[in-house]
């Protein structure tokens, strides 16, 4: 564990956020050292009480943060607020654009009055004409085509995996880390916007450059056009699926050998890659029946030792019992308020052959640093009961 790297230490990160794009912003920041304050209003975070597939957005995504209360209707909670900027280096939000201003804290007013500050807004949608659209995770996938791209034809599927939220977080947290240099030179801050339909388009790209450069549109995943000779789902001996790749012609080599089809391997129509792409309709049934005819355990040594791409297909929950998942530094464990522990990813990079460490990773209870953070930024007992709500 690489303990001491954190480059952003000394940092002040205020993010006011919820759900998984902004959040995950200041997550990543945190974990590189910085110290995150999470603004919430009294009654907390709604993404808290999230159930379901949303119960592990939270815990997730607001690892290591502080967590004060604010009331933000009030003139008293607004005032706390810029009293917190004031000490900030870092802004980060996603609010609706009219939500923030009607609030006093849209970017130009923010860059004005805080010439340093960084603000790091993550929205739906760049500014153009869909600005002021609401986006969520699926939605952008629709409009884009990774939807179109995921499901069969007819059938849009979104992917499993909140990725576009996390990656535009993530496309934040970079933007920041940016501004930061850029600060180190003039001195002064950006307001910066980050958007979840211009994420996702950056994931769809190449399907989208393709078409520019060829005129042709890929077919959805499900039924690509396949560039591989053997880039497929099969089933072994003992009723497990595994995935299997052969990309290149010494790797179609190599499988043939290890699955003992020679008669494919001297198949003078499949001495090159075209060849064998082209034959997948009649070469592919021959592959399934004779991976039928190993375990998988058996079918795991040969591939790891001969290094041909292979996957077993397994569920999110399976990776707790993963050997490489499980190995130092792959997973961080968290505490939530009440006590409960929970393990999640770490970041994924190393520093100096080590997982980074991070910080503090536990889960803090709404409100439970607002004392300590407002009354280090000079409020009195009586403006911190006004500004969270307490004084009524």
């Amino acid at each position: 564990m690489t303990e001491d790297f954190r480059p952003l230490a000394g940092l002040r990160v205020v993010e006011m956020t919820h759900m998984i794009m902004g959040p995950s912003c200041g997550m990543f920041l945190g974990l590189l050292g910085a110290e995150v304050i999470k603004v919430e209003p009294p009654e907390g975070d709604k993404t808290r009480a999230l159930t379901g597939m949303g119960r592990g957005f939270y815990p997730t995504f607001n690892r290591g943060k502080k967590s004060i209360t604010l009331d933000l209707t009030s003139e008293a909670g607004k005032a706390a607020m810029h009293r917190l900027l004031e000490t900030a280096d870092v802004f980060v939000e996603n609010f609706r654009d009219q939500s923030l201003a009607k609030m006093g804290f849209a970017p130009e007013v923010l860059r004005e009055k805080y010439p340093r500050l960084i603000v790091s807004s993550l929205k739906g949608f760049l500014k153009g004409p869909y600005e002021n659209r609401t986006a969520m995770d699926e939605v952008v996938q629709m409009m884009t085509g990774m939807a179109y791209m995921t499901g069969p034809t007819g059938r849009p599927l979104r992917i499993g995996s909140s990725a576009n939220d996390i990656m535009g977080g993530l496309f934040g947290a970079f933007a920041v880390l940016a501004a930061l240099l850029e600060r180190g030179r003039d001195g002064k801050g950006h307001a910066l916007r980050t958007g979840l339909f211009e994420n996702c388009l950056f994931l769809v790209a190449q399907h989208m450059v393709q078409f520019d450069i060829e005129g042709r549109e890929a077919p959805p995943m499900p039924e690509r056009e396949f560039s591989w000779p053997v880039y497929d789902i099969f089933e072994t001996g003992d009723a497990r699926q595994v995935f299997i790749g052969a990309v290149t012609e010494g790797q179609w080599v190599t499988l043939c050998t290890l699955l003992h089809l020679d008669v494919l391997k001297a198949d003078p129509q499949l001495q090159n890659r075209m060849d064998q792409i082209n034959a997948r309709d009649w070469t592919i049934p021959i592959v399934a029946q004779a991976v039928r005819r190993f375990t998988f355990d058996e079918l795991v040594t040969k591939f790891e030792d001969a290094g041909i791409p292979f996957s077993p297909i397994h569920r999110p929950a399976e990776m707790y019992d993963d050997p490489h998942v499980l190995r130092p530094g792959g997973l961080i464990s968290s505490r939530l308020p009440e006590g409960t522990v929970f393990r999640a990813p770490g970041l994924p990079f190393e520093v100096d052959g080590g997982a980074v460490a991070g910080g503090a990773v536990d889960i803090a209870a709404i409100g439970a640093d607002t004392r300590a953070v407002l009354t280090e930024a000079g409020l009195s007992e009586a403006e911190i009961a006004a500004a969270t709500g307490a004084a009524a």
